[in-house]
């Protein structure tokens, strides 16, 4: 079950330098340093953004409106945080 539970945390870990790396190419096109015309960085944006779209989404629903600032990306790296902390301070010890 331990394994299992590693698993979880290295994916939960991987998922959030995705989101991460994600926000930053984000920034990156926004100010126009980046060229999405370019293969490279389209696939490379097509890509992050198809994995961290289906759950970033529903956090843009539900959050306020606070004009062109996002949050979502925040609040979702919180959440994961908060996920990770449980399963390795009161799941983890548990498992035999």
């Amino acid at each position: 079950m331990r394994a299992v539970l590693d698993v979880i945390l290295i994916a939960i870990q991987l998922y959030i330098y995705i989101l991460i790396a994600a926000a930053i190419l984000s920034w990156l096109i926004a100010f126009s340093v980046v060229n999405t015309r370019n293969q490279v960085v389209g696939f490379i944006a097509s890509f992050l953004f198809g994995i961290t779209e289906p759950l970033l989404r529903p956090l843009r629903e539900r959050l306020p409106n606070l004009g062109g600032i996002d949050i979502s990306p925040i609040v979702l790296f919180l959440i994961l945080i908060l996920i990770e902390r449980i399963i390795v301070y009161y799941i983890y010890p548990n498992v035999f």
